[in-house]
C-alpha cells in the first residue's frame, strides 16, 4: 500500500519501506509536521501540483511503476535518524495512519487533478507550437484601436490610493490620453496628484491621496490613424465615519513641489486632536514603517501649520527617524493653534496626515482679565519706525476689551519698555523713536475693566533700518566679471539744501492716531537728513509745526493730538546741516476717523453630528466683513449658562469641528467675526444638537476564527467592526468559497444578530474561506477580509477547543477585567477552568496571570503598568488537558477613559429603594446600559429594575436581600468600553436596610433625648431638640401616664426653628418625682422620648431645685455674682477678686483673713460692681482663709476664699509663668565671697518651683553653692571658686505647665575672667575691712566760747594699728603747748587746744590710714567771745572729690597729691603761713569712706530663714 506524507516545500522524494512491506512516499512541503498530522495543507496542493505539472503524462506513470515495482529501498547513512527524529517520525506516521482513509480519498483525487493538468500542458505545447507558424505579414495589416482590457469602476476610501488599467491593442500602436468629466488629466497642474504610465501595452493611471472631489467619470480614449477607442469608468470616493474633517478643505497645504524618494513608508498610529494650554508641552508623533529602512537615510518630513511649512526652531523642534516623526512645541502660545500636517515623501508620492491643534489660555493673573493676543507682526519698517499689528483674543465670559499696550524690548536684553501710554483700541499700533540699527521685540497686552492679561507671545527680530537705502544703490557689471556699486549720491552731483518731500498722505487713518507718509526727497544730498512736519486747520493756512522735540529719520510719523470733527493737512520739510527745503505739497484734508469699525454679525449658525466628542458648525459670512480676520465659535451645554471658547485663534473659514465635546451631550454654539477694530456682535445661536456620530454603515468585521467542526459543518466566531457606523450593528451576513475558487457564495440570506453562526453542509476535507459583512440602520458596509483557509475536518481532540469572544471590562491605570466565552467544542469532558495568558503587544513572551485554573469566565487583572499595552488569550481545560489557546484579544492600553466614574451604591432619600448607579463619561443615542450579576447579564429580572435617564443608569433592588449579594458590573455598548463595577458586600447591604428601613418607617429623628435643667427660682424645664420641626407638629407630655397640659403650674412650648419641645414645671417637689414622656407626631413620622426621675436621679435634680430657689432669694440683696478667685497681675501681684451686683451706695464691703478685718489702702467701690485685695510680693505668708463680707439693710452675702494646698500651689505657678516669661539671661556677677550667677524677673520668691544645674546635675544649696534670691532676682553663688566648678550652668523656672530655662557656660574667658574679678574683689573687701577708720566720738560742728579748752577725742581702729594726722584748714596740725596731739595705745586719738582764741577756729580733719587705707573726719570749731552771740554751725565743703584708694602692696609713702583751695565757707585765718606743708592725702567729706562695690558687687543676701 502507498502513503503519501508531505511536510515543507518539496526538496526532493525519500521512499522508506516499513516492517509490513509497505511503502512510503515522502515529499516535503514548506508546512510544519504538525501540519500534516492536522491533515493536508495548502501547501502541501501547491505542492502537489507542482510536481504534476513539471512532468508529463508518460513519464510520470513510468516512474510510478519503476517506483512500486522495487522490492526494497536502503536508506543512506546521511539519511539515517537521530533519536528526537525518529520520535518525531513515529508521531507522524502514527497520524498518519489514524487518516488512512482521508489521505486515500485525497490521493484519488489528486491523481484525476493531475492527469487533467498533464492534459491542459499538453494542449498549451501544441497551441504554442501553432502560434509559431503563424505568418508574419499578420504584423502589418493595419488596425484600429481595440480595448483588450477596458477601465472597471472603483469605489475607495478618502486618502487611498486608486489604480485605473486598460489593455488597448491596435496598428500602428495607439496613443492614450486620460480624460475626467470630460477635461484632459495634466500631471503637471497638480504634481503628485497624477501619475500616468505605460508598460508593455498595459496603459494606467494612478491617483494619490484621493478626496472626494476626486468622484467623477474618468475615461481613457486611444488613437491612431485608423480611429479612436474609448473606455471609462466611474471612481466614488467615500469619507468613513468620523474621518476627513470637513473643516480642514482649505487648510491641507497644496503640494507644490515634488521630492524623488525610493523609500516605501507607511504611517502607523497617528497623532490624534490635541489640547494645549499656552506655557505648555506638546509633542505630535506620527509611527511608520519605512522600507528599506536606512538609519542614515531617513525619509524626508515636511510640517505644515495650516498651509504654511514649518522651519526647525526653538519654538517648532522636528525629529525623524527610528520608524517615527516627531514636532516638539516647547512654549506652546494661541500662536500654534492650527491644523499640523506631517507629510512625508514617499516612492508613490506621499503619506499625509493632519490633525488640529487646540491652545487654551492659561490660567488668568487676575480674575476677569482678558487673555493674550496673537499673531504680532511689524510692518512698514523704517529707521526709526515700525508698525505693530495683532489679531484680537476671544472674549467669551470675560468683560470687553477696551484698549491694548504694545511693549518692546531691544534684542539680547530682559527689559520690556511700554510704548503707549493710554491704551490704544485697534489692533495696530505705530512704534517711533527707535535707533537706528538696532533688532527689537514687540508683544502686546489686552485691557478691560477687571486689569491687564497676559502678555502675548513676542514676534521675530526686528531691525530698524531705512528701506531706502538699499534703493539708492546702483549695481552695475563689467565684463559679466566685477560689480561696480555706485550711489544715487554720486549721480546727484554736490548738493547742499535737499529739494522737498513729495506725495504726503495718511497711510494709516484711525480714531486713535494717523500716521503720516510721503516720499524722500530727490535730490537729497550727502548730507545726514531729517524732517519738520506742519499741520494746519483746513483751509486756514495757519501752519504750525507738531514735531518740535522729535528729529525724523523716516518718511513716517504718527500724530495723535488731533482734535475729534476736525480736517486737517500736512506739509513735510527736508532738513540737512545745511538748511531747509521749500514746502512739500499739503496733503490732502484728513480727519481721524475709524473708517470700517467691526464686522456685522455672522449670519445663521447650522452644528450637524460628525463623530462621538465632536459637532461640525458651519455658518454664514457677516454681510459686511471689514478686513475680516476670522471667526471665534463659542459652545454652551443645554442647561448651563456659562459659554466656553471652541477655538482661541482666528479661524478663516465658515465651517469648523468643536473637539473636546462630551459625549451624549447637548450643546449650543454661537460665532463672532473679528477684525483689528476687535469682535462682532454674537450670531444666533444655533439649534441644540447632541454629540453624535454621523450616521454610516459600519466598518468590516475580523478575526474571524473556528471554533468547532464535524466533517460536516464549521461554527465560526468573529469581532464586531470598530466602527459601528452611529447606529448598532444589527446584522451580519456571511459569504464563503473553496481555497482554490475566485467567487465568493452566500451562506445566509437571513441576517444574523450574534457573532456566532454554524456553517452547514460542507464537504469534508475541503478548505474554505469566509468573510463577513456587517450592517446597520445606515445600510451594509465592506465586507472583512478573507479568512484563512480552514479545512473541513471533524475535530476529534479530547482537550476543549479554543474559547472565544474576548472583551475588556473596567479598564484602569493597573486593573482591568478580562471576558470571554465558554468553547463550542469542549473535548471528551466537560470544561471545568481556565488559564489566561497576558504579554504585552509586540512580545510573544506569554505569561500565565492564574496559577490554578478558575472556572468561571471573567478574571480581573491586576499589575498593569499604567499607559502600557497588553494582549491576552484564554486556554480551556477539562479532565483531558489544556485545550487550544484562544485567538488573540485586541490590544487594550492601561489607562482608564478621561472623566471615568465608578458605581455608586446608594439608598433613595425619597422612596426608601436601595439601588446602584453609574453616570458615563461618554454616551449616544444608541448606547445601552447593559447590567450583569458575576458578569452574567441580569436581562429581564424580577429581583431588580433598571432605569436610564440622561447619562445615567440606575439598577434598584426590589426585595433585597442575601441573594443580592455579589459582584455587579455595567457596560455601556456603542462606547469606548465605558463600564465599571461594584461588590455588594453583607455589611453594605445591612446599612442601606437600615436606612431603607428609617425612609420608609420615618421616625422625627431627634438631635437630644427628653432631658432636665434646673432654672432659676427652683424650676425645672423638661426639653427635647428633635432634627427638624414642621409647622404641623403636634405632641404631648406624659408624666406618670397621665397627660400634663399647659397651665397652672406648668408651662408647653416648641420652636420649629430649633426643633425645641419644652415644658417648664415651677414648682418641683417630692411630688413631682416619676416617669417623663414626650410623643410627637410630625405628618407620617412619630417618635416618642422618655426621661424617669427616680431614686436617686431624682433627689439630685430636686436639691438642684432647691438650690436654685434659696439662690433666688440671696439674689434679692446684695450678693456676690461671681465669688472671690485669684487673678495673677504682669508685675506679679496677686489679686482677691469678686463681683458683686443689686448693690448701693450704703452697702458695706469688708475683707478678712483668718478671721481678722484687712483694711486696704484704696477703700472697696462697691458701685463697681467689682472688688478686689491686691496681695504683693506673695509668699507663705499670705497662707490662710480670706473673706469678703457684702452687707446692707436688705441682707448679707459672703465668698470665702482659703489660700493654701492646691490654690497656694495655683497662685505660685502663676507668678512662675510671669515669672519664667520675663526671666532675662544669666548675668555673671562677682563678689568677694565667689561667683555668683543672677537671673532677674519680674518677681521671684523662694515657694517657685526653681531648679539650679551645673552640666545637668541638680544643686543643691551648701557652703560651697549657695542658692538664694531677693524680690528681683535669683541668684547661685559659688563661694571660694576652682576648677571643678567650670561648665554650664542652667536655671529652670516651672509654672507646672512649662519650664522656662536660662543657661551660662562658665568655662573659658568667661571663667578665667570672673575668677580674675572674684579676687580683686576678695582683696578689696579684704582691705575695707582691715582699714584705717574712725571708730566714733567726734563731733561735726563745735562751738565753744574763747579762753576755754577744747579736747577732740576719738576712738580709731585698723589693722595693721593706722597712723593719725590731724590738720586745720587742710594743714597739718603740730603738736604744741597751745595744740596738743596725742596717740594712745593705738586706740585713742585727741587734740587738746588750750584757752582757745578765736583764731583757733576753723575747720580740723583727721585722716586715719594704714596700708589697706583710711579715713578722713572734719569737725567745724566756731570760737566766740564772752558776750557774743553763739554764731551758726558752718560746715566745711570738700573742694574735690575723693580718691578712691587701691591696697599698695606695702605701706604707701605720704602723697604728693596737691592740697585743695579751701572751701569759701570755712573761714580761713589770715595768719596762715603760705609755706604750710602738703597734707598727707586729700581730704575728703565725712561722709565718704573707702570706696564699696556697686550694686552688682554687693555682698550675697542670705537667704530667708
Amino acid at each position: 500500500m502507498l502513503y503519501i506524507v508531505l511536510s515543507g516545500s518539496i526538496h526532493g522524494v525519500e521512499v522508506e519501506e516499513h516492517s509490513s512491506g509497505e511503502r512510503v512516499i515522502f515529499l516535503f512541503p514548506s508546512a510544519s509536521a504538525s501540519q500534516v498530522a492536522s491533515g493536508w495543507s495548502a501547501a502541501a496542493f501547491s505542492s502537489f501540483n507542482f510536481l504534476g505539472k513539471s512532468s508529463c503524462k508518460s513519464v510520470s506513470q513510468a516512474h510510478a511503476v519503476e517506483a512500486m515495482a522495487e522490492p526494497a529501498y536502503t536508506i543512506p547513512v546521511f539519511r539515517q535518524r537521530t533519536a528526537d527524529e525518529t520520535e518525531e517520525y513515529q508521531r507522524v506516521s502514527t497520524n498518519v495512519e489514524k487518516g488512512l482513509a482521508v489521505i486515500q480519498e485525497e490521493l484519488h483525487r489528486i491523481r484525476i487533478a493531475t492527469k487533467a493538468q498533464v492534459e491542459t500542458l499538453a494542449i498549451q505545447k501544441e497551441v504554442k507550437d501553432m502560434m509559431k507558424k503563424r505568418p508574419e505579414f499578420l504584423d502589418d495589416i493595419p488596425k484600429m484601436p481595440d480595448f483588450l482590457v477596458a477601465l472597471r469602476p472603483h469605489t475607495v476610501w478618502e486618502k487611498t490610493l486608486v489604480k485605473l488599467f486598460c489593455t488597448v491593442e491596435g496598428n500602428p500602436r495607439p496613443i492614450v490620453k486620460w480624460y475626467k468629466g470630460g477635461l484632459p488629466v495634466d500631471p503637471l497642474s497638480t504634481p503628485g496628484k497624477y501619475k500616468i504610465e505605460d508598460k508593455y501595452g498595459v496603459h494606467s493611471l494612478i491617483i494619490s491621496r484621493c478626496v472626494v472631489s476626486d468622484t467623477a467619470e474618468y475615461s481613457a480614449v486611444a488613437t491612431n490613424q485608423h480611429g479612436t477607442a474609448t473606455s471609462a469608468a466611474k471612481v466614488t470616493v467615500k469619507r468613513p465615519a468620523g474621518a476627513g474633517e470637513p473643516s480642514y478643505l482649505g487648510l491641507v497645504p497644496h503640494l507644490t513641489e515634488i521630492h524623488a524618494s525610493k523609500l516605501e513608508v507607511t504611517l502607523l498610529d497617528r497623532f490624534p486632536v490635541s489640547f494645549g494650554v499656552e506655557g505648555g508641552f506638546i509633542k505630535l508623533t506620527c509611527t511608520m514603517v519605512v522600507v528599506p529602512d536606512l538609519p542614515n537615510v531617513p525619509p524626508l518630513a515636511q510640517w505644515y501649520r495650516d498651509d504654511k511649512l514649518l522651519k526647525p526652531s526653538s519654538l517648532a523642534e522636528m525629529s525623524v527617524g527610528g520608524g517615527a516623526a516627531s514636532l516638539v512645541l516647547p512654549h506652546l502660545a494661541k500662536d500654534d493653534e492650527g491644523l499640523y500636517t506631517l507629510r512625508i515623501f514617499t516612492k508613490d508620492g506621499t503619506a499625509e496626515h493632519s490633525a488640529y491643534l487646540f491652545v487654551s489660555d492659561a490660567a488668568r493673573s487676575k480674575a476677569g482679565a482678558p487673555g493674550a493676543p496673537m499673531s504680532i507682526k511689524a510692518y512698514d519698517i523704517n529707521s526709526d519706525y515700525v508698525l505693530v499689528a495683532w489679531k484680537p483674543p476671544n472674549t467669551v465670559n470675560e468683560a470687553p476689551i477696551t484698549g491694548y499696550f504694545v511693549d518692546r524690548c531691544e534684542a539680547g536684553s530682559d527689559t520690556w519698555i511700554q510704548c503707549n501710554d493710554s491704551p490704544v483700541k485697534v489692533c495696530k499700533y505705530p512704534v517711533h523713536g527707535l535707533k537706528v540699527g538696532h533688532s527689537y521685540h514687540f508683544r502686546v497686552r489686552a485691557v478691560n475693566r477687571d486689569g491687564i492679561g497676559r502678555p502675548s507671545r513676542e514676534s521675530g527680530k526686528v531691525t530698524a533700518l531705512d528701506p531706502e537705502e538699499s534703493a539708492r544703490l546702483q549695481v552695475i557689471k563689467i565684463d559679466g566679471k566685477y560689480d561696480i556699486v555706485i550711489k544715487d549720491d554720486d549721480l546727484e552731483g554736490y548738493v547742499t539744501i535737499p529739494s522737498e518731500p513729495t506725495d504726503v498722505h495718511a497711510s494709516e487713518i484711525f480714531k486713535s492716531f494717523i500716521v503720516l507718509s510721503w516720499k524722500p526727497p530727490s535730490p537729497r544730498g550727502r548730507a545726514p537728513l531729517w524732517y519738520v512736519i506742519e499741520k494746519c486747520l483746513a483751509g486756514t493756512g495757519a501752519w504750525q509745526r507738531i514735531n518740535t522735540a522729535v528729529k525724523l529719520h523716516s518718511p513716517r510719523y504718527p500724530v495723535y493730538d488731533l482734535q475729534d470733527g476736525q480736517k486737517y493737512q500736512f506739509r513735510v520739510y527736508s532738513v540737512n546741516m545745511y538748511g531747509s527745503s521749500e514746502p512739500s505739497m499739503p496733503s490732502e484734508p484728513v480727519q481721524k476717523v475709524d473708517a470700517d469699525g467691526v464686522p456685522s454679525a455672522p449670519g445663521q449658525v447650522v452644528a450637524s453630528r460628525n463623530t462621538k466628542s465632536s459637532v461640525f458648525v458651519q455658518w454664514d459670512s457677516p454681510k459686511h466683513q471689514k478686513n475680516l480676520m476670522g471667526y471665534y465659535i463659542d459652545g454652551r451645554a443645554v442647561g448651563s449658562k456659562d459659554w466656553f471658547p471652541c477655538n482661541n485663534k482666528p479661524f478663516k473659514h465658515t465651517r469648523f469641528v468643536v473637539h473636546g465635546l462630551i459625549p451624549g451631550e447637548t450643546y449650543v454654539f454661537r460665532v463672532q467675526a473679528a477684525n483689528l477694530f476687535g469682535l462682532s456682535d454674537e450670531s444666533q445661536e444655533s439649534s441644540p444638537i447632541s454629540v453624535e456620530p454621523a450616521l454610516a454603515t459600519p466598518s468590516a468585521p475580523f478575526g474571524i476564527t473556528m471554533l468547532s467542526c464535524d466533517g460536516s459543518s464549521m461554527t465560526l466566531a468573529w469581532k464586531s467592526p470598530k466602527h459601528c457606523g452611529g447606529s448598532k450593528v444589527n446584522a451580519y451576513y456571511l459569504d464563503k468559497r473553496d481555497a482554490d475558487a475566485l467567487v465568493w457564495k452566500e451562506i445566509n440570506l437571513e441576517a444574523v444578530t450574534e457573532r456566532i453562526c454554524t456553517v452547514d453542509n460542507l464537504k469534508e476535507g475541503t478548505f474554505y474561506e469566509f468573510r463577513v459583512t456587517a450592517g446597520n440602520m445606515a445600510g451594509v458596509g465592506v465586507p472583512s477580509a478573507p479568512s484563512l483557509p480552514m479545512k473541513c475536518e471533524a475535530w476529534t481532540m479530547e482537550e476543549p477547543g479554543p474559547a472565544f469572544d474576548l472583551s475588556f471590562s473596567e479598564v484602569r491605570s493597573h486593573s482591568l477585567v478580562l471576558l470571554w466565552k465558554a468553547p463550542v467544542y469542549t473535548g471528551a469532558s466537560d470544561v471545568t477552568g481556565y488559564f489566561v495568558d497576558m504579554a504585552k503587544k509586540g512580545s510573544s513572551e506569554f505569561v500565565t496571570m492564574n496559577q490554578e485554573a478558575v472556572s468561571r469566565r471573567y478574571l480581573q487583572v491586576t499589575g498593569l503598568e499604567e499607559g502600557e499595552t497588553y494582549v491576552f488569550r484564554v486556554r480551556a481545560v477539562n479532565a483531558k488537558g489544556v485545550g487550544k489557546p484562544s485567538q488573540l484579544s485586541e490590544p487594550v492600553c492601561a489607562r482608564p477613559l478621561p472623566g471615568t466614574k465608578e458605581i455608586v451604591a446608594g439608598v433613595d432619600e425619597e422612596t426608601g429603594d436601595i439601588y446602584l448607579s453609574l453616570e458615563a463619561c461618554e454616551i449616544c443615542e444608541t448606547s445601552k446600559f447593559v447590567w450583569s450579576k458575576n458578569y452574567k447579564p441580569i436581562g429581564d429580572c424580577p429581583r431588580v429594575s433598571v432605569t436610564k435617564k440622561g447619562r445615567t443608569s440606575r439598577l434598584t433592588f426590589n426585595t433585597p436581600d442575601k441573594d443580592d449579594l455579589g459582584r455587579y458590573s455595567v457596560f455601556v455598548t456603542d462606547t469606548d468600553g465605558v463600564s465599571s463595577s461594584h461588590t455588594l458586600t453583607e455589611d453594605a447591604l445591612n446599612t442601606m436596610l437600615e436606612l431603607s428601613h428609617a425612609i420608609r418607617h420615618p421616625i422625627v429623628p431627634l438631635k437630644h433625648g427628653l432631658n432636665y435643667e434646673v432654672l432659676e427660682k427652683g424650676h425645672v424645664r423638661f426639653w427635647l431638640q428633635a432634627v427638624k420641626l414642621s409647622p404641623s407638629v403636634s405632641y404631648r407630655f406624659i408624666v406618670n401616664d397621665k397627660e400634663v397640659t399647659s397651665g397652672e403650674g406648668n408651662k408647653i412650648s416648641h420652636d420649629v426653628a430649633s426643633g425645641i419641645i419644652q415644658m417648664t414645671v415651677e414648682n418641683f417637689t417630692r411630688a413631682s418625682e416619676g416617669t417623663y414622656t414626650v410623643q410627637i407626631s410630625d405628618g407620617k413620622a412619630k417618635t416618642q422620648s422618655s426621661l424617669v426621675l427616680v431614686g436617686e436621679v431624682f433627689k439630685v435634680a430636686l436639691k438642684e431645685a432647691e438650690f436654685q430657689k434659696k439662690e433666688h432669694i440671696r439674689k434679692q440683696g446684695p450678693h456676690f455674682s461671681e465669688y472671690l478667685y485669684f487673678t495673677v497681675t504682669e508685675d506679679c501681684t496677686v489679686l482677691l477678686a469678686c463681683k458683686v451686683a443689686n448693690v448701693k451706695k450704703d452697702t458695706s464691703f469688708h475683707w478678712f483673713k483668718d478671721d481678722d478685718e484687712i483694711i486696704p489702702d484704696t477703700p472697696p467701690n462697691v458701685m463697681s460692681g467689682a472688688c478686689a485685695l491686691p496681695l504683693s510680693q506673695f509668699s507663705r505668708k499670705d497662707h490662710g482663709i480670706y473673706k469678703a463680707v457684702l452687707s446692707d439693710d436688705r441682707g448679707k452675702d459672703t465668698s470665702v476664699f482659703d489660700i493654701s494646698g492646691k490654690v497656694f500651689d495655683d497662685i505660685i505657678n502663676a507668678i512662675a509663668q510671669i515669672a519664667g516669661v520675663s526671666a532675662s539671661d544669666l548675668v555673671l556677677q562677682c563678689t568677694p565671697e565667689g561667683i555668683r550667677l543672677q537671673c532677674y524677673m519680674t518677681y521671684y520668691t523662694e515657694e517657685m518651683k526653681t531648679i539650679w544645674k551645673h552640666k545637668e546635675s541638680k544643686i543643691a544649696s551648701s557652703e560651697k553653692m549657695r542658692v538664694g534670691g531677693t524680690a528681683e532676682m535669683a541668684w547661685m553663688q559659688i563661694c571660694d571658686p576652682s576648677d571643678k566648678e567650670k561648665g554650664s550652668y542652667a536655671i529652670e523656672i516651672s509654672d507646672g505647665v512649662k519650664t522656662h530655662t536660662r543657661t551660662f557656660d562658665l568655662s573659658g574667658q568667661a571663667y578665667t575672667a570672673a575668677y580674675e574679678e572674684y579676687q580683686r574683689l576678695k582683696a578689696a573687701a579684704f582691705a575695707e575691712k582691715n582699714r584705717g577708720r574712725v571708730v566714733g566720738g567726734l563731733p561735726d560742728v563745735v562751738t565753744i566760747m574763747e579762753h576755754k579748752s577744747l579736747s577732740l577725742t576719738c576712738t580709731v581702729w585698723g589693722e595693721p594699728t593706722p597712723e593719725v594726722t590731724w590738720f586745720k584748714n587742710e594743714q597739718e596740725v603740730v603738736s604744741t603747748e597751745h595744740t596738743k596731739t596725742t596717740f594712745d595705745g593705738g586706740k585713742f586719738a585727741s587734740m587738746v587746744i588750750n584757752k582757745v582764741t578765736p583764731e583757733d577756729s576753723g575747720k580740723y580733719s583727721i585722716n586715719v590710714r594704714n596700708k589697706y587705707g583710711g579715713e578722713f573726719v572734719e569737725i567745724t570749731v566756731s570760737v566766740y567771745r564772752h558776750g557774743e552771740q553763739i554764731p551758726e554751725p558752718k560746715l566745711g565743703q570738700p573742694k574735690s572729690a575723693p580718691v578712691t584708694p587701691v591696697p599698695p602692696k606695702s605701706p604707701a609713702p605720704p602723697s604728693k597729691t596737691p592740697t585743695p583751695a579751701p572751701s569759701s565757707k570755712t573761714p580761713t585765718p589770715a595768719s596762715t603761713p603760705a609755706s604750710t606743708p602738703a597734707p598727707k592725702s586729700p581730704t575728703p567729706p565725712r561722709s565718704v569712706k573707702s570706696p564699696t562695690p556697686p550694686r552688682f558687687m554687693k555682698s550675697p543676701t542670705p537667704p530667708r530663714k
